[in-house]
């Protein structure tokens, strides 16, 4: 508590960006997340980070007297702005997952079979919430919370701060436009053993269905699909989560990079 109230004004910047990590991660910021929850965890996470890690670039903006100055407004809205990317990154690598079954549901005609997703928390058909569970699932198991909290959170304080984030605009535009590219070509590399084997089944039936009319393939067309969509699913899903794996490795890895291209800019433009 000593420590806190001694260096309170930091303590406030490094709970900002805690807690807009918090409030816009995937998991966090559904409504079961208690508001109050989160805003505890924040603090702790604000303690633990002020403790061991060297904040001492922020002491030149900070009043003696401890008055709010414009500039330490400003430090602060950009804290706020990194947790925001931050977690607006893990929901894009989540995305993929929950875009995936959204390929495979259009294909096997469960599209329009669509709820409320409290984890993405809009409309998704039933196959991109299975595969937003089963991501959420795999991302606890390998302990990525964890990491993502006391060695992410605490490297970012240490390569990124929001002083040198207001002269990178560039660098944060082209990083979001390519994680949204890199969104869609990881969910069709998921989708696509399913897709392909439904396409050739769709294939088959259309000319199974021309060649004998009275067979009324196309009723039986989606059930067949269904159940191979299935099935297919089933023997690929260690496969799947073998990729779930790789694509957090790499999110989090291109993670770290971003922020050492945007600290290293900086202080080559004399930030």
């Amino acid at each position: 508590m000593n420590l806190i109230l001694s260096q309170a004004p930091i303590f406030l910047l490094v709970f900002l960006r805690c807690a807009a990590m918090l409030f816009t991660l995937p998991l966090f910021s559904t409504r079961a997340a208690s508001r109050i929850a989160k805003v505890a965890l924040a603090g702790y996470m604000a303690f633990f980070i002020l403790a061991s890690t060297d904040l001492t670039f922020y002491q030149p903006y900070i009043t003696e007297d401890g008055v709010a100055s414009l500039q330490y407004i400003l430090i602060a809205i950009g804290e706020v702005l990194i947790g925001i990317i931050i977690g607006f990154y893990v929901s894009v690598i989540f995305s993929a997952f929950s875009t995936a079954g959204q390929f495979i549901a259009f294909q096997m005609g469960l599209s329009a079979a669509s709820s409320y997703d409290a984890l993405s928390q809009v409309e998704n058909p039933l196959m991109g919430q299975f595969f937003n569970l089963v991501a959420m699932l795999v991302f606890m198991q390998t302990h990525w919370f964890q990491i993502l909290f006391f060695k992410g959170l605490t490297s970012s304080f240490a390569s990124l701060n929001a002083i040198n984030i207001a002269t990178s605009g560039n660098h944060i535009v082209s990083f979001l436009l390519r994680s949204l590219t890199e969104l869609f070509a990881d969910a069709l590399v998921i989708a696509l053993p399913v897709m392909g084997t439904l396409s050739l089944i769709t294939i088959t039936t259309g000319l199974l269905g021309k060649a004998a009319p009275q067979m009324n393939l196309l009723s039986e067309g989606f059930p067949i699909m269904i159940l191979v969509a299935f099935t297919i699913i089933a023997f690929v899903m260690p496969n799947i989560i073998d990729f779930f794996v790789r694509s957090f490795n790499k999110g989090f890895a291109d993670l770290g990079e971003f922020f050492r291209s945007v600290s290293v800019s900086s202080a080559g433009g004399g930030v």
